[in-house]
């Protein structure tokens, strides 16, 4: 029996779980219950009967589960993979390992597989991963945003978070781009706990032997939020100033911008001997500070040391967050901005405090507490070349100007 039905939504990921299983039908339901950006319908039975209501399902991923499977479920099976042709991607489950399965699994070019007994994080995980990288896409070359605090307290996390969010929904469901957000400050770092995620990023793993680092285990520190989002953030270390290898971090990044079509890096205040690789990588670089004069004065400083130091960088450009124009108030305007920062001013995002806490409260996007907000439409105009690429002829996602390869050269 089908699980009633609910109206899709464009911002949610639409998972369809078919199985006959019932224990496994309810680790389903527990997996996906806690998470509002999944819209799940299960479909209770076997591949068989349902093959043509999964074509119709409208779904981001479907996970097939194939207990007691026959001769028939694999054919349906088969057959339905080929009516897809590649999206939505299909993840199969299986009661065992067992080599004979495994290999048909394979010919028939699903996107995964998985054998019971799931673990939750792992269905989550690996819904999010197909969903990311859409089969036959090739893994090129990202296109990297960077943003730096000019002071304390900036909100440069939630604009780097909102920015992968607004990057991952760019593209036409089927197109969806792979983005990865990947938190810099080991120290005090909270992309992770903003989107409540488990951070899975241990450098201290990887420094000792950095040629070690390769795509699975890059998949292992590799934390999925429900959107599909991919996140790189190791755990926050308060009481400890931590510093690594320029070469380790530059490796980490040069392999995540090979797998991901878009790549958000939030970066710490401290500048440490690898942030000009990182900087000098980057294919947009936003300097983020507040409206008050000593923050556009260090937003100034700040922008000129970059350039003296990076010549051949990327061209830093000044957000002025949680801005606020009040109608008869003695305070800065946004002309006082202008002319203290001329054209090194990119934007500036409108103040919306009780927004942001509850998105970050509930660890999910802006767009889903209100929906048209106004600080994910500045934002959105701000990147707008990169997520209108069709309409304004701007380089496509993969055609990068500098590569984090280049910059470590």
């Amino acid at each position: 029996m089908r699980s009633p039905r609910t109206k899709s939504s464009s911002s949610k990921t639409r998972v369809v779980v078919v199985t006959p299983d019932p224990a496994f039908e309810q680790v389903v339901q527990d997996t996906f219950a806690a998470a509002p950006q999944v819209e799940l319908e299960l479909m209770s039975g076997s591949v068989a009967e349902h093959a043509e209501a999964i074509t119709a399902a409208d779904a981001t991923v479907v996970v097939v589960d194939l207990h007691a499977a026959t001769l028939d479920d694999m054919t349906s099976l088969q057959a339905l993979v080929a009516r897809l042709d590649g999206w939505p991607p299909v993840v199969t489950v299986t009661d065992a390992f067992d080599k004979e399965v495994m290999r048909q699994i394979l010919k028939m070019r699903v996107a995964d597989f998985l054998v019971k007994p799931v673990q939750p994080v792992e269905l989550v995980r690996t819904c999010a991963r197909v969903v990311q990288t859409p089969a036959g896409n090739e893994p090129s070359e990202a296109e990297i945003f960077s943003y730096l605090p000019a002071v304390g307290g900036a909100g440069v996390t939630t604009l780097a978070i909102q920015t992968a969010l607004l990057l991952l929904g760019s593209g036409t469901q089927k197109t969806r781009p792979a983005t990865c957000l990947v938190d810099l400050d080991f120290q005090h770092g909270a992309c992770a706990d903003y989107l409540d995620l488990e951070p899975r990023l241990d450098l201290n793993e990887i420094e000792p032997r950095p040629e070690r680092l390769d795509r699975q285990l890059l998949e292992v520190m590799l934390s999925y939020h429900a959107s599909g989002l991919a996140v790189i953030a190791a755990p926050s270390r308060p009481a400890e100033m931590r510093s690594f290898d320029p070469d380790t971090v530059t490796r980490l990044l040069d392999l995540v911008s090979s797998h991901f079509n878009y790549v958000v890096i939030d970066l710490p205040r401290t500048w440490f001997p690898w942030t000009d690789n990182v900087l000098l990588g980057s294919n947009r670089l936003f300097v983020v500070s507040e409206m008050t004069v000593p923050g556009i004065k260090h937003a100034k400083q700040l922008v000129t040391a970059v350039r003296e130091r990076l010549e051949e960088g990327p061209r830093p450009q000044v957000i002025i967050n949680r801005f606020e124009q009040r109608l008869f108030s003695t305070g800065l305007r946004r002309s006082d901005a202008e002319q203290a920062l001329g054209e090194d001013l990119a934007a500036t995002i409108p103040n919306d405090y009780r927004l942001v806490r509850e998105a970050i409260d509930r660890g999910v996007p802006l767009d889903e507490v209100k929906a048209g907000n106004k600080i994910t439409a500045e934002l959105r105009k701000l990147i707008g070349p990169t997520t209108s690429s069709e309409k304004t002829g701007a380089e496509p996602a993969g055609k990068r100007r500098l590569s984090l390869s280049w910059a470590r050269g």
